[in-house]
């Protein structure tokens, strides 16, 4: 018989211990931020397929609706039009930086974690349920995207803690040969993957619903009814004949550069909706009640069955800088809101005419701007077309002469005929004036900033306005010499932009051009320098130019 002799190597027991390797310091804050990703997309994507506000859109408006006046003039000042895709941008690096440090915290303390994840949902859902257009049943996705955001988060920090117990307890450990990157790389990496599917998802539907509603609106807009036609008015559903519609004579566009109907795609957008609020045109109606005696309740088809007007009217946001671009120049059909409240009885005693969004924002203007006789309306219809999502469709108030932050309400839903001291609008709380008549402006659009203008003739051309009042003189001056008279565009009505032009013998060098027109009252546009708060800016657009040899 043959005996083996196996050696076993023996163990110096003073040699280093080679510990299994342990989670890297980013792997917690790493967890942390695909656990958010996770929870934001998946609830982005639920509130898609419940078809209700998204939580971050939930939040965006509650932060826009709380934070105060300087921010948003900053914000405004900053990012122009362009202010809620900042937000957006905003919202999203601080849930990032929040998930970063939800990761860090629940590497230590994993119950921590989680809760903070639970905390992202609690506060969308409770947005989401504050909102106007939101309702209980908008609570569910944010909850729901967190309860995904938290499961991946316990997946993923046990990843990391099993690691980091590999050093700690090897015998122990569920992962005794360390840290394993490559799983938690592909967990975290398939979450992160998956969170952008589902905003791919979610940003689909939204567009299938915006195509709904789009295909919502009539492929054409009803004829308007010719000047003078009381019985065709009258066979509509009643109503006082306006003006015939205006003509735009080809002397009303001089300037190279800005057409005289502003297309509405280049129309300016000033409002508080992150997105175009949730409206089924079938069921939507707007509501004139209030100090009325006999209220009212228009489908869109009971709009769009009643006599027509169309006119053209300049309108413009008050957070409009001296020769800002927040002001454009469009036709808009609709209905006379002067016919519907004489119909429903304005009671006495109401002074103020105050409306509410779909989206929940509101404003208030004077009775009178209703009754005077002015175009005042509610627009079905924007340069020949149904009214585009973004500015209001179905259905908008237009009112010329007053700043759109008192009367221009979109997504119209309710027409309250009240006191100043029972409501007040969305604005007015926040610094600015109750009444807001749109001030005397003009513009320069050419030469425009950073031309390199050659010696000789040179057009300077831009725009004024004074709606309610009309333009009726522009001047330009030159490095504050003598104010020399603008050739003016055709005069379409009081309430549009007219259009100027001066022919400049430029000479070399740097010259300061100014402008100011004087209204249709004879009153000349001040050169008093004032910010847009609270109620316009005001001083005369200046621009200085550089002439070459």
């Amino acid at each position: 018989m043959v005996s083996t002799v196996v050696e076993v190597p023996e163990v110096d027991p003073l040699a280093p211990r080679r510990d299994p390797p342990r989670a890297p310091r980013w792997a917690g804050p790493a967890a942390g931020l695909a656990a958010g990703a996770a929870a934001v997309g998946a609830g982005m994507l639920f509130a898609a397929l419940a078809d209700v506000v998204s939580p971050i859109d939930a939040v965006g408006s509650e932060f826009i609706d709380v934070v105060p006046r300087w921010l948003k003039d900053l914000a405004i000042d900053w990012f122009g039009t362009n202010d809620k895709v900042a937000l957006r941008a905003g919202i999203v690096t601080v849930l990032a930086l929040a998930s970063l440090v939800v990761g860090w915290v629940g590497r230590q303390r994993t119950w921590a974690g989680v809760g903070g994840i639970a905390a992202f949902g609690v506060v969308g859902a409770l947005a989401a349920r504050a909102r106007p257009d939101g309702g209980a049943g908008a609570a569910w996705p944010a909850l729901a995207g967190a309860l995904v955001g938290g499961v991946l988060l316990v997946r993923l920090l046990a990843l990391v803690r099993a690691g980091d117990g590999a050093r700690e307890r090897p015998r122990r450990s569920r992962a005794p040969l360390g840290w394993d990157r490559r799983r938690f790389v592909l967990t975290a990496g398939a979450a992160g993957a998956g969170a952008g599917l589902a905003l791919a998802s979610a940003r689909r539907l939204e567009s299938q619903r915006l195509d709904r509603l789009r295909a919502a609106a009539p492929d054409e807009l009803p004829v308007v009814a010719p000047d003078g036609g009381a019985e065709e008015a009258s066979a509509g559903g009643g109503g006082t004949p306006g003006p015939a519609s205006p003509v735009v004579p080809p002397g009303a566009q001089l300037s190279p550069i800005t057409p005289f109907l502003t297309p509405n795609d280049d129309f300016y957008l000033i409002d508080t909706a992150l997105s175009v609020p949730r409206i089924d045109v079938a069921s939507w109606a707007v509501e004139i009640v209030g100090m009325v005696d006999r209220p009212l309740r228009l489908s869109y088809d009971d709009l769009l069955a009643r006599p027509q007007v169309e006119r053209i009217v300049t309108i413009a946001c008050v957070s409009n800088e001296v020769g800002g671009d927040l002001v454009g120049n469009a036709r808009w059909q609709g209905v006379l809101l002067a016919d519907l409240l004489r119909e429903a009885g304005v009671a006495a005693g109401a002074e103020q005419v105050f409306s509410t969004s779909v989206d929940g924002w509101t404003c208030g203007f004077p009775v009178a701007a209703a009754l005077d006789g002015r175009d005042a309306m509610i627009a079905l219809g924007m340069n020949g077309e149904p009214l585009p999502l973004r500015h209001g469709f179905p259905a908008r108030l237009i009112v010329p002469g007053l700043y759109g932050y008192v009367s221009a309400t979109k997504w119209l839903e309710r027409i309250e005929l009240t006191t100043w001291d029972d409501a007040v609008g969305y604005w007015v709380p926040r610094g600015w004036s109750r009444e807001a008549p749109i001030k005397t402006q003009s513009r320069i659009d050419v030469p425009r900033a950073g031309d390199d203008l050659a010696a000789g003739r040179v057009a300077i051309a831009g725009v004024a306005w004074a709606q309610q009042r009309g333009v009726a003189a522009v001047e330009v001056r030159i490095d504050r010499g003598e104010w020399r008279r603008a050739r003016l565009g055709a005069d379409v009505s009081a309430d549009a932009w007219r259009q100027w032009v001066l022919e400049w013998d430029a000479t070399p060098g740097e010259h300061t051009i100014q402008v100011r027109a004087t209204d249709g009252e004879g009153d000349v546009q001040t050169e008093e320098v004032a910010r847009p708060d609270p109620d316009g800016a005001t001083g005369h657009h200046t621009r200085t130019v550089r002439v070459r040899a």
